[in-house]
C-alpha cells in the first residue's frame, strides 16, 4: 500500500490495535450487512475488475477506511490514502498522475480512498473529476457529513452513495471478543471480565475504533510481570514458585481486564445502567417526571447519565418528541418543534454533538408551561370509540365526489366555513352519539389561555349555546 506521506516513522511504531485488527477481506467485516450481501455494489465491486467510484457516509467508527482497505487488499488494488484535511490540490493531482502511470506502465488499477472528503473545498473536488469520469481510479471517498450539502455535484452524480449505520451493541462486543483473542490483537494475553465488556461496548456508542483503543489502553494497564509468561507462577530466586505460592495451571495467570481497569485506563466511571433492566426504567421515568415538574437542572442530569451510559440516543429523543404534546402540548406549541428538530439532528450527525440537541429540546420542554390537555382529549375520544359510542357521519358531511353520491344525499346542506363571516358557519359535525361531548379541555397555562378563550366561544356558538 502506498501512501502521501512519509510511513517510515509509521514502521518504527507499533500499529495501533484497531488497525492491526482491520478485516482482511469482506467476510471479516462485522456490521454493515446491508451493503455486504450477494449483488451489493461493494460486493460487485470486489468481484469486478471494472473501477468504481464510491462515497461511504457515516458516523464515525463504522468501518468507511476499513472498507476501502478491503477493497484494495481483496482486489489486490494498489492504494493510495489521501486525508482531506492535510492535503492539496497539488496532492490530489500527484496521486492521480502516480495512478495513471501505474495504471498505464503495468495495468495495475489504484483506490484513491480519500477521507474527511467533506473538508475540500470545490477546486479540490474538481481536481478529483477527470479521475472518477476516466476511471484511472477506483475512487473511495469517505465523510461524516451528509455529501448532499458538502460534495460538489458532478462529483456526487457520477459516484456511488452507501449509507453506513453505528455498529449494533452486538457488532461491538463481537469486535472486542475477535481483538482480545486473535494473534493480530492481544492473542489471549489477557481476558475481558464480561462487566468490563459490556462497560466497553456502553463507551464505544457504535464506535468500532473507540472501542478498541480503549481495550488497547486498558490491556497495556494488564500486561504481565516481566519475567512472569501468562500461565506460569512468579518465581523465587531458586527458580521455583515463591513459598506459599502454589504451582499454577497453564493460563492460571492470565491478568483480566476489570470494570476498574477500563474506568482508569480510560479515565471514565462506569455508569450501572442496564438497558434492559430496572435502571433503564428508572432514569428514562426520572428523566420524564424531572421535566413535567419544571426542574431542568434534574432533567439533563438524568440525560448525562443516558449518553454516559451508551443509551440510544434516538430513543431518548423520541422520548423527548412524546413529551412535547403529552405533558406541554398547546401550551407552547413551539416544544414540539424543537422536539421534532431535535430528533431529526441527532439522526443526522449522533452522538457526541447530538447531545447539544438533546440538551436543547430538554430545557426547552422543562421550562415551558405544562398542559396534559391534548393527551385527555385524544384519550377520551378513543375510549368513547372503543366503548361503541359511533355512530353514523353526517350526510352533509359525507363525500359527494364520486359518480352517485348526489343521488344518496350525500353533501347536501353542507355549509362551507369560508363563505361565512369569520370562516365559522352552525351546523352538525360530530355523529349524533357524541354531539355533546367534550375532549379538548384547555388549560390557562401559557399559550393556551388564549386558545382556551377562543375555544369555548366557538364550542358555544357551534353548540347553538
Amino acid at each position: 500500500m502506498d501512501s502521501l506521506f512519509d510511513s517510515a516513522a509509521e514502521e518504527a511504531t507499533p500499529q495501533p490495535l484497531a488497525v492491526r485488527m482491520r478485516p482482511r477481506n469482506l467476510d471479516e467485516v462485522i456490521g454493515q450487512r446491508h451493503l455486504l450481501g450477494p449483488g451489493t455494489p461493494l460486493r460487485r465491486l470486489v468481484e469486478s475488475e471494472a473501477p468504481m467510484s464510491l462515497f461511504l457516509w457515516g458516523p464515525p467508527g463504522t468501518g468507511k477506511t476499513t472498507l476501502a482497505y478491503v477493497v484494495s487488499n481483496v482486489t489486490k488494488r494498489r492504494f493510495v490514502e489521501v486525508s482531506a484535511v492535510s492535503a492539496g490540490v497539488k496532492d490530489v493531482r500527484a496521486a492521480i498522475d502516480n495512478a495513471r502511470r501505474e495504471l498505464g506502465m503495468s495495468g495495475r488499477q489504484t483506490v484513491l480512498f480519500v477521507d474527511e472528503v467533506h473538508r475540500f473545498n470545490k477546486a479540490q473536488q474538481d481536481a478529483l473529476l477527470p479521475a472518477v469520469e476516466n476511471r484511472w481510479v477506483t475512487f473511495i471517498g469517505a465523510t461524516t457529513e451528509n455529501p448532499f450539502f458538502s460534495v460538489i455535484s458532478p462529483l456526487l452524480s457520477r459516484s456511488l452513495l452507501l449509507t453506513l449505520e453505528s455498529l449494533s451493541d452486538d457488532d461491538v462486543r463481537a469486535v472486542l471478543e475477535r481483538a482480545v483473542t486473535d494473534p493480530r490483537g492481544l492473542g489471549g494475553r489477557v481476558t475481558l471480565a464480561p462487566e468490563a465488556l459490556e462497560h466497553l461496548v456502553r463507551l464505544a456508542g457504535g464506535d468500532a475504533r473507540r472501542s478498541l483503543t480503549y481495550l488497547e489502553a486498558a490491556a497495556l494497564l494488564t500486561e504481565p510481570v516481566k519475567g512472569a509468561p501468562a500461565g506460569s507462577p512468579q518465581e523465587g530466586p531458586s527458580g521455583s514458585p515463591q513459598e506459599g505460592e502454589e504451582e499454577a495451571s497453564p493460563g492460571e495467570l492470565v491478568p483480566s481486564i476489570t470494570v476498574e481497569v477500563v474506568e482508569k485506563a480510560v479515565d471514565k466511571a462506569a455508569v450501572r445502567y442496564d438497558r434492559q433492566g430496572d435502571q433503564h426504567y428508572d432514569v428514562i421515568s426520572a428523566f420524564i417526571k424531572s421535566m413535567r415538574g419544571s426542574d431542568a437542572d434534574a432533567a439533563l442530569h438524568y440525560l448525562a447519565r443516558m449518553i454516559e451510559a451508551g443509551e440510544d440516543p434516538r430513543f431518548i429523543a423520541r422520548r423527548i418528541v412524546i413529551f412535547a404534546s403529552e405533558d406541554v402540548g398547546m401550551a407552547d406549541p413551539t416544544c414540539l418543534q424543537t422536539a421534532v428538530a431535535a430528533a431529526q439532528a441527532v439522526q443526522l450527525i449522533g452522538l457526541p454533538e447530538g447531545q447539544i440537541n438533546l440538551a436543547h429540546a430538554v430545557i426547552h420542554c422543562a421550562m415551558a408551561p405544562k398542559s396534559n390537555a391534548v393527551v385527555k382529549a385524544i384519550g377520551a375520544a378513543i375510549g368513547d370509540v372503543r366503548r361503541g359510542l359511533i355512530g353514523q357521519v353526517p350526510g352533509h358531511l359525507r363525500d359527494a365526489h364520486y359518480p352517485g353520491a348526489a343521488k344518496l344525499g350525500h353533501g347536501d346542506g353542507y355549509k362551507y366555513p369560508h363563505d361565512f363571516e369569520h370562516g365559522l358557519v352552525r351546523q352538525n359535525y360530530a355523529p349524533e352519539q357524541v354531539r355533546e361531548r367534550r375532549y379538548y379541555e384547555p388549560t390557562r397555562h401559557g399559550a393556551e389561555a388564549p386558545v382556551a378563550g377562543r375555544w369555548a366561544k366557538i364550542r358555544d356558538f357551534l353548540r347553538g349555546t
